[in-house]
């Protein structure tokens, strides 16, 4: 790619995250990040102008030469998701169950430009500035500007029905007695196996997060949309974050109902806190993380930053914990994905047998 420049634009607008995600809905696959992405704020984006191959872990190395001395920001890059089954690309683990509406494994874009809030509560426009773009760039920065000066856009109504399990409860409580019969026996020690639910749906999926994203304050919350396929996350768990060459992620497990009852609250925490089974439920997926962290990280660098600490979330207490490393010189983004993918704490340890369990025991295949 081009060498390029950084440019920064302060807007004026005082739209929400939400409010904002609505102005790119003219556009080609806008995407939103709500929560604690990039020290806070939001970012949000749309008509990119590359699309990822059939490596999606290779794409993440494919970035411009960017010219040094501007101020911190995102500018632009590589936005989108990864799918479950990315994970038989680094691990030897059996065929998936089927799977209902299957969509790619990866879902990848590059775009040059973004808009960012920051903890400040300032939005800007941030691109990754070439020659050759410059005059696309300029409209881009003067539309997304007037739109956000315009005031909220319009929500839209969309519908959500009751959501149906797949497997029933009952075969789903069967998966977890055939789980249980493998720790006992000692094949593994946790495994994290899920349903599936469906619901009929109609309106746009952009509404849907625009909407529930103002409901939660996901910590992480995303939105990507998309012709064949478009995601609506709402998760408060970091997989992995990467500044210069350390990294860190944060594995959730361990999880209790909090009220608007502070007494009751409290009491539920009390409970998640005392918790032998919860703990160690996190300890194990603590260690393989550990372990998947010190595969590209330089020796001795790999340390333990948190165990199962308590934090609230929307509707529940969670513990977490987390582990940082300094990656090796010769490790690139693509390297660390592949070392730790698919995340511990939506496998089980140890991963490839936890893969091995959720291959027969789930009844549909997993997708993002």
């Amino acid at each position: 790619m081009e060498r390029v420049r950084l440019v920064r634009t302060p807007l004026a607008s005082r739209l929400t995250p939400s409010e904002a995600l609505r102005t790119l809905r003219p556009d080609a696959r806008p995407f939103a990040l709500v929560g604690a992405w990039a020290g806070e704020g939001a970012v949000l984006g749309s008509s990119p102008v590359a699309f990822g191959s059939d490596d999606p872990f290779a794409d993440l190395d494919r970035l411009p030469s960017v010219s040094a001395g501007s101020e911190p920001g995102v500018y632009g890059g590589w936005f989108g998701w990864l799918g479950f089954g990315l994970g038989r690309s680094v691990e030897a683990v059996p065929p998936t169950p089927p799977r209902p509406v299957p969509v790619a494994d990866a879902s990848l874009a590059f775009y040059d430009h973004v808009l960012r809030l920051d903890a400040d509560g300032q939005w800007w426009f941030e691109a990754l500035w070439t020659d050759e773009r410059a005059s696309v760039l300029e409209e881009r920065r003067a539309l997304l500007a007037d739109r956000l000066s315009e005031g909220p856009a319009a929500r839209r109504p969309f519908g959500l029905g009751s959501f149906e399990p797949r497997p029933s409860p009952a075969g789903h409580e069967q998966a977890v007695r055939t789980c249980l019969e493998y720790i006992r026996a000692g094949d593994l020690y946790q495994a994290n196996l899920c349903l599936r639910l469906e619901a009929p749906f109609t309106g746009e999926a952009l509404d849907l997060f625009a909407d529930s994203a103002e409901r939660v304050e996901p910590r992480y919350g995303a939105f990507v949309g998309g012709s064949r396929a478009q995601i609506c996350s709402l998760s408060p768990e970091l997989f992995l974050e990467r500044r210069d060459r350390v990294v860190r992620t944060a594995p959730i497990k361990g999880t209790a109902p909090r009220s608007d009852v502070e007494a009751a609250s409290a009491r539920s925490l009390d409970r998640l806190v005392d918790s032998v089974k919860d703990r160690a439920e996190n300890v194990m997926i603590l260690d393989l993380m550990r372990n998947d962290l010190g595969r590209v990280s330089e020796y001795g660098s790999v340390e333990v930053t948190a165990v199962a600490r308590p934090e609230p979330h929307a509707g529940v207490w969670h513990l977490v914990s987390e582990v940082e490393g300094r990656l090796r010189d010769d490790v690139s983004d693509a390297d660390l994905l592949r070392a730790t993918f698919p995340p511990g704490s939506v496998t089980g340890a140890p991963k490839v047998k936890a893969l091995e369990v959720i291959s027969t025991l789930e009844s549909t295949g997993r997708e993002v």
